[in-house]
Order: C-alpha cells, then sequence, then structure tokens
C-alpha cells in the first residue's frame, strides 16, 4: 500500500467535482458561475457562528493546479477524455471571491464566502471550499462559547492528540486562537501559524522518577524560567506541599513556580484548596491551571460552583467540537452566465443571485439585526459584510496576522447582544432578506415553475 503524502491537494475532491468538470469542457461550458457557501441550520445550542478557515482557502485557490502525478493517476481510473485531461494541465483558478473577514461575527442563511469564476473552476474547488472552512468555523464558534464560560481566565488548546487527524489539529489550533484561546500544545501549528505554545508535564513524567518532589525538582532544573508542576499524580494537596518546598527553593535561587496543573478530582474543591495552600505558604502569585475533560458547559459549572482557576487546558471537547461535531454548510450555485438560479428541494432552498450581507446597529451599537440583499444594492444605516478578497486568482488584500483576527473577534464578540452568547442557545437573532432579494426570488421561483413544472 503506498502511504506517501499526496505532493498537491487538487484531487483532494469528491469524484462528481471532476465528472461535472469533463462534462463542463465537453459542452464548452465556460461562464461564469457565483456559488455561495453558508451554514442552514445552527448545531444545538448555537445562535451564532465564528468565521475562520478563509485564509488556507485562499492560500489554496492562489496555488491552485494539478500536478503531473494527478493526472496520470486520473489518466489510470479510464473515466476521463485525454482531451480533459490535457486542459486541467494548465488549469489554474481565476475567479473572484467576496467573503466574510475571519474573526467576524456571522449568522445562519448568510453567505460566509462567494465564489464567481468559470464555472468549471468554480465547481472543482467545492469540495475544499466546504472542507477548508467547515471545521474551522465550527471550532472557532466551539472556542467563542469556552472563551465567554472563562470571563478573563486564559485558555490553552490541548487537542492534538484526539483530533481527527493531524491536518485537523492544524485548523483546530488555528481556529481555537481565533475563537480567544492564547496558544496551543501543538508545536507545529505554533511553527506554521507563529502561535505561543504551552505545555508542561505528563503524569509518566512524575512516575519515572522515585519521588514525585525529585520529579519537580528536576524539571525545575530544565526550565527554571517556565516550570508549571502537574501535582495531581498521586495526591493533589500533598502535591501542592510539595510545590510549595519546590517554590521556596527556586525563590531562594532567584526563581518563580509559576503555576500548578490539576487534572483530575472534584476541581472545586481541590482548587480551593491548593489556592489556599499556596496562599499561606506565601505564592498568591503561583497560579493554577486546570485541565481534564473541559468544555464551555464543564467550565462554567465548576466556576459557578466556586472553583479557583486562573487557566484552563481545553482538549476533546474543543477539538471536535463533541457536543455539535458538524456544520449543515452548504455550497450553491446562484448564478450562471448572468442567469440567477436556485434550488428547491425540499428544505434546501437556495437564495438565487450573488449577494451582500448587510449589518445593523442599535443606539448602543450592538448588533441590532441582518439582511440579506442582491450584491449591488445598498442599505442605509448598515455596515456590508462581505469584502472583496480575491480578484483574477490573486488575492487584493494582504494576509492578515492571527492576532489581529483574534482582536477582530472579541471587538465583534463585545457587539453581540448577551442572550445569544447565552450556552443553552437562542438561535432567534434576526436575519431577514430585502424586497429586493425576495422580488428576484419570487421571479426565479415564477420561470422554474413554468419551464420545468408545467405551471402557470
Amino acid at each position: 500500500m503506498d502511504t506517501d503524502q499526496p505532493k498537491s491537494r487538487e484531487i483532494m475532491t469528491d469524484l462528481y467535482e471532476l465528472t461535472m468538470a469533463a462534462s463542463y469542457f465537453e459542452q464548452d461550458m465556460f461562464a461564469p458561475a457565483s456559488f455561495s457557501l453558508m451554514v442552514r441550520e445552527y448545531p444545538p445550542k448555537r445562535s451564532y457562528l465564528v468565521c475562520a478557515g478563509l485564509d488556507p482557502l485562499l492560500d489554496y485557490l492562489e496555488s491552485f493546479h494539478f500536478h503531473a502525478d494527478d493526472l496520470e493517476y486520473l489518466e489510470r481510473t479510464s473515466l476521463f477524455p485525454s482531451k480533459f485531461l490535457q486542459f486541467l494541465e494548465t488549469l489554474h483558478f481565476t475567479g473572484e471571491v467576496r467573503a466574510i473577514p475571519e474573526g467576524r461575527i456571522a449568522f445562519c442563511d448568510e453567505p460566509l464566502v462567494e465564489i464567481t469564476a468559470p464555472v468549471m473552476q468554480a465547481q472543482v474547488v467545492e469540495t475544499f471550499v466546504i472542507n477548508s472552512i467547515n471545521l474551522p468555523t465550527l471550532v472557532a464558534t466551539k472556542a467563542s462559547r469556552c472563551h465567554y464560560a472563562a470571563g478573563e481566565r486564559r485558555l490553552v488548546d490541548f487537542s492534538l492528540r484526539r483530533t481527527h487527524g493531524m491536518d485537523a489539529g492544524l485548523m483546530v489550533a488555528r481556529a481555537s486562537f481565533i475563537g480567544g484561546f492564547i496558544g496551543t500544545s501543538n508545536v507545529q501549528a505554533g511553527k506554521i501559524y507563529d502561535l505561543p505554545i504551552y505545555g508542561t508535564m505528563a503524569h509518566s513524567y512524575v512516575e519515572s522518577f522515585d519521588r514525585e518532589i525529585d520529579s519537580f525538582r528536576a524539571f525545575v532544573k530544565s526550565f527554571p524560567d517556565n516550570t508549571v508542576l502537574l501535582i495531581d499524580t498521586y495526591d493533589t494537596l500533598v502535591g501542592a506541599r510539595k510545590a510549595v518546598t519546590v517554590a521556596r527553593e527556586m525563590r531562594q535561587a532567584g526563581q518563580d513556580l509559576r503555576a500548578v496543573r490539576l487534572d483530575s478530582g472534584d476541581m472545586v474543591q481541590l482548587s480551593q484548596q491548593v489556592r489556599q495552600i499556596f496562599d499561606e505558604a506565601g505564592f498568591p502569585e503561583v497560579r493554577i491551571f486546570a485541565s481534564g475533560g473541559f468544555d464551555e458547559f464543564k467550565i462554567q459549572k465548576i466556576l459557578t460552583a466556586g472553583a479557583i482557576i486562573d487557566a484552563f487546558g481545553v482538549g476533546t471537547k474543543m477539538g471536535v467540537s463533541a457536543d455539535a461535531p458538524y456544520l449543515d454548510m452548504a455550497y450553491k450555485m446562484v448564478m450562471y452566465n448572468g442567469r440567477p438560479v436556485l434550488k428547491l428541494s425540499s428544505g434546501k432552498v437556495s437564495l438565487a443571485g450573488p449577494k451582500q450581507v448587510f449589518r445593523q446597529r442599535d443606539e448602543h451599537g450592538l448588533f441590532r439585526g441582518d439582511l440579506i440583499g442582491l450584491l449591488d444594492e445598498e442599505v442605509v444605516d448598515s455596515e456590508s459584510l462581505l469584502e472583496t478578497v480575491m480578484r483574477d486568482g490573486k488575492r487584493v488584500l494582504p494576509k492578515v496576522p492571527l492576532p489581529e483576527i483574534q482582536k477582530r473577534f472579541k471587538e465583534e464578540f463585545s457587539l453581540l447582544p448577551e442572550t445569544y452568547k447565552d450556552l443553552e442557545g437562542n438561535p432567534n437573532y434576526p436575519v431577514k432578506i430585502t424586497p429586493k432579494l425576495q422580488a428576484l426570488q419570487d421571479q426565479i421561483k415564477r420561470e422554474i415553475s413554468e419551464k420545468e413544472l408545467g405551471s402557470r
């Protein structure tokens, strides 16, 4: 079995994208098409979405081309005519992309991304478009809920070992940072995205020493400026007192114990007791870091019950968005060759035509409601959310550093009314369509009824 990693991602797609492309080619269909990417329904207990994943998508589109070994494989399938494969040799993405920037808050039914390109190009990138936006948006939204539950406390992504693959681990590290986390344990993500990286020690490290306190002292010797001690391997309170001993030794050497980590047990009671141990010993500056099955619900529960914790390592449940592991995301054609089109399938109706999203605010600057309208519409007293980020297959704006994207998220989140941040969900944020867009839908439906359904 060939275990080589793929050299390109252009055939990391569903087969029907390529069979449709081959048929477009055979029919000489090269006119421009517009596609909208949107989420049709909120996951359980969600009321908003945090946009993420756009920058890696633009990287993909900007470098899009089929490699020789991809085309050799497609030829071996015997599915595609040689003229089509020859055409693919020179195919690049030359289209336009409009999108809601990463870090901004969006809502169901709103186009997060709209792509306009020759129909074959816009079609064949569908799978990657959905895949590159779906998980990051899902995780950034989950991370934002953890950020909300934690208040001013810091959060670190601890999810890598249980994400659904290494690529997912990278997506999660990046998306969780957008959603308010301060960094990640994922070293590769730190390198690629210039993210702060964090880590402590495992129970196996403590167990490898004859005595627990010897493991603490050894770690201090290796990392005197960044010491976080895991204190629950045997008994949390006994471990805390040993950590106090080590903290005194460090103070005498002109060093400081940074924090201790709790990874099990009754987090409310233990955090209170550990805090008391360090305060009474004269170390109020030593922080308490907690890990172990946390998500927004557990964070909220223990803090409400009185836990005294300064930071959380949030892993599995955030990294796979355990309570809501997918988005009902769709990428639908809305115009072909200047003709608005839509889908009428039951429960999956799409909105025809390229669009714009207009955000309105109340007298305090808080989000009041959104309108989905036609691309060329103007709505007074509103902000247009979709921006042109790519034209002729090239970026038109410079890359935005992740700290700036996170800052954008925090600013946006501060303007979202509290009722929509509730962890139990309140998916009633008003999203309406403008009269002009509604008129277009009515017109296209009438035309479809006459042409396709025999109705008049």
